[in-house]
């Protein structure tokens, strides 16, 4: 056919009807739309450029069909055909082809019947009502309507799903901040809405969107351009084909835009023409998603056995000779009409399997053309019974590297559909280039605040944009980047306060391990000495009780260091009073045992026997268990909680724990207290003792000790206000543990380790 040039691309190039088989009783033939095979567009300057890629898409659907033909498992007795359009990029030729295919105005051979139509229909909506489509190349979203376009099938992911991509692609590295370029039709504008409404999830927000086509103007090129310069963004996702992009791609370059991370749709993150180092310069590390590539067993060799001279008539394949191979070719019948200065062929020629074109071991698209074809041929019925929109989601990630001075597409992860409809996003962050180098690119309109300060929105800026102000007196925003702040958070302290109160939880530590050191190194003499006169005489299974209950009091001022929960608080009061309930339990049946003991000295009195070590092991176990029942009440009705407190200043904010029920907390201390007082007037009413039997006087003092540590407790306990009531209550806990411990052990491990020669039975009898 003669070819016509015009400025916007706009001749509809139809090719007659090929048949593979013509002694077949049944043919069928299909439709297939290719995008602008030969290009000729004016901007600056008229150009005429072969698209060897879409070239190459006609050869697999002809080699497809071929495959079908020759196979008798499918369609047997059924030959395939084609007639291929070239759309020429523009809906106005593709519509009117379309629309003349469907009315039936062209006059066709009635044995043929059409049986479906295989289309790019990239960017824009035309489907056939009455004829069944597959598409290899359509994305939009909006094609997935069942109700409008029910002939419609695809053998590509839908647009829907590579938002999804690349809204998982801006979470995951925290871009918050991005500007958006579409091309200005459905292609561009169906894609970004689908972005923009995933991306909204995660706060993400748009600093500006650009729309270009192939067919504007310059100075709209010049805007979008201008558009980038002015903003603040650092990430940019271009949402347009190839040959809309490559205008403003150039001028990017020519005005040397750099420090920009781009992010790429599938239409164009491997696109030969764009992937060359003078482009890298602005668009090196480019990320972007891409669909699956898949090989096509024999491909390569019908590809290498494409001839002019075999088959003149057969589409496009004298541009194809003249492009790949540097000349034309001449034949017998051809006659041009017009002069050309292209090289004419000697005829000796050869295909250089060298060129992109013989490239079979990284097919995307040309896959999608393959299972377009074999689609057809595998019945539409089943496609419609299985609803081929829903087809395996599974793109790889694209990363642009300049290696060895050229530019590869390097696969760095995938994005996949999973089970119950999630996706998985599966990327090597550590091999990604960036276009920053090795180092993530931050995208914010507005620095994270501080500490101290909280978000204030700029109005008529998107939610991303803001400005830090300080937080008004009793308020703090206790975590960075947070809009609003807290009327009770917590107090954070700095500098040489926070130094301070280090030191403080450092000395409490210290002392409480201290102290539960000191009462297990007791135990384990007791242990070992428990076969000693001075331990047999002080009931070693009581001191030992005691030594326990001991060690775990000076533990429990631990509860107290920190920032309080909910745990904590509740652990701090109950562990302390079940502790101390168990340790003056233990010393109120010491102080039994020495009484009995003593009165066990008179003639006719069996004291000692009614009170042997079955009743003290039930003394003790009862004193405590009536805690225990108090401390469960407590924590079921009314338990202690965390609370923020600003009462005390406007400028400071305590966190402290809240008893929950003050009745409960003075329950635990009045019983604890209660044991206190009857083991104190127990060892009262043994004053009378000889002088050598110093036992009931070391609880007495050891009695006197606590119980004035605790009275004071009390009204201090009250009277301070936040972090000084935990202060009081440690110091109470630390020095009534210390002074039982001391009192009542301190001097027989004198005896033992110092004065051996005194723990000796005469020598404790005789003091008696």
């Amino acid at each position: 056919m003669q070819r016509k040039h015009s400025e916007s691309c706009s001749i509809l190039l139809c090719f007659s009807l090929l048949y593979l088989n013509t002694n077949i009783y049944n043919n069928y033939y299909l439709v297939f739309f290719l995008p602008c095979i030969i290009s000729y567009l004016t901007i600056s300057v008229m150009f005429c450029r072969f698209d060897w890629r879409a070239y190459r898409w006609i050869q697999v659907m002809i080699f497809s069909i071929e495959e079908i033909n020759k196979d008798p498992a499918i369609l047997p007795n059924i030959s395939l055909g084609y007639r291929i359009l070239d759309s020429c990029a523009s809906p106005t030729n593709a519509l009117r082809a379309a629309i003349t295919l469907a009315s039936g105005l062209e006059e066709i051979s009635t044995k043929i019947n059409c049986f479906g139509v295989i289309g790019l229909l990239k960017l824009f909506r035309i489907v056939l009502v009455l004829l069944s489509q597959v598409s290899y190349f359509s994305t939009c979203a909006c094609l997935s309507d069942r109700l409008k376009y029910p002939t419609f099938f695809r053998t590509a992911p839908s647009d829907f799903f590579q938002a999804k991509a690349l809204a998982a692609l801006v979470k995951r590295f925290g871009w918050q901040w991005i500007g958006v370029i579409q091309s200005d039709n459905d292609y561009g504008r169906n894609g970004i809405l689908s972005f923009t409404e995933e991306v909204q999830k995660f706060g993400v927000c748009i600093a500006f969107v650009g729309k270009i086509l192939r067919t504007y103007p310059m100075d709209k090129i010049l805007n979008v351009v201008e558009m980038i310069k002015q903003s603040t963004v650092k990430v940019i996702l271009a949402f347009v084909p190839e040959g809309d992009f490559y205008p403003l791609m150039s001028e990017i370059v020519k005005q040397n835009i750099t420090g920009i991370q781009w992010i790429a749709s599938e239409s164009w993150i491997t696109a030969p023409r764009p992937s060359t180092p003078e482009i890298y310069q602005a668009f090196g590390g480019t990320l972007g998603f891409v669909v699956q590539k898949m090989a096509i067993p024999n491909l390569q060799s019908f590809l290498t056995s494409i001839s002019p001279y075999k088959d003149p008539s057969a589409a496009f394949v004298m541009d194809f000779w003249e492009t790949v191979v540097g000349c034309r070719p001449f034949l017998p019948r051809e006659h041009t009409g017009t002069k050309t200065t292209v090289k004419i062929c000697t005829g000796n020629e050869t295909l250089n399997s060298q060129h992109m074109f013989f490239k079979v071991s990284d097919l995307r698209v040309v896959y999608n053309v393959y299972n377009a074809v074999y689609a057809i041929a595998h019945a539409l019925h089943q496609l419609v019974r299985n609803n081929a929109n829903k087809i395996h989601t599974y793109y790889d990630i694209i990363n642009w590297q300049l290696i060895n001075g050229q530019v590869k597409h390097v696969t760095l992860g995938y994005f996949a559909s999973v089970t119950n409809g999630a996706y998985e996003l599966n990327i090597k962050d550590e091999d990604i280039v960036w276009r920053t180098g090795h180092m993530v690119p931050t995208s914010l309109c507005s620095n994270v605040c501080p500490v101290g300060t909280r978000k204030a929105h700029i109005k008529g800026k998107p939610i991303c944009c803001f400005d830090c102000i300080p937080c008004a007196d009793g308020t703090i925003a206790n975590l960075t980047g947070k809009t609003n702040v807290h009327q009770k958070p917590v107090c954070h302290t700095k500098s040489n306060r926070q130094c301070t109160a280090l030191q403080k939880e450092f000395s409490v530590t210290v002392v409480s391990l201290l102290g539960a050191s000191l009462s297990l190194a007791t135990m384990m003499v007791f242990i070992r000495y428990r076969e000693t006169p001075v331990i047999k005489a002080s009931n070693s299974e009581l001191s030992c009780f005691l030594l326990f209950s001991l060690l775990l009091c000076f533990l429990c001022p631990l509860t107290f260091i920190g920032r309080p929960t909910v745990w904590t608080c509740m652990l701090r009061h109950t562990a302390f009073g079940v502790t101390f309930a168990l340790c003056i339990s233990c010393v109120l049946g010491k102080t039994i045992v020495v009484v009995t003991a003593f009165k066990a000295t008179f003639p006719g009195n069996n004291a000692a026997t009614k009170f042997g070590p079955a009743q003290q092991r039930i003394i003790v176990c009862s004193c405590t268990v009536i805690q225990i029942l108090i401390c469960i009440l407590w924590l079921k009705l009314n338990p202690p909680f965390p609370e923020m407190v600003f009462k005390y200043s406007h400028k400071k904010i305590v966190l402290e724990c809240n008893p929950g029920s003050e009745a409960a907390f003075y329950a635990v201390l009045g019983y604890i207290g209660l044991l206190a007082v009857i083991c104190l007037v127990l060892a009262f009413l043994a004053r009378k003792l000889p002088d050598n039997f110093n036992e009931a006087r070391f609880i007495t003092f050891s009695m006197l000790i606590f119980c004035s540590v605790w009275i004071t407790f009390i009204p201090a306990y009250i009277s301070s206000l936040g972090k000084l009531t935990v202060a009081v209550e440690t110091f109470a806990i630390l020095s009534s543990a210390f002074g039982l411990l001391i009192c009542i052990f301190a001097p027989k491990c004198y005896i033992i380790m110092i004065k051996p020669e005194k723990n000796t039975k005469k020598h404790v009898m005789g003091k008696i």
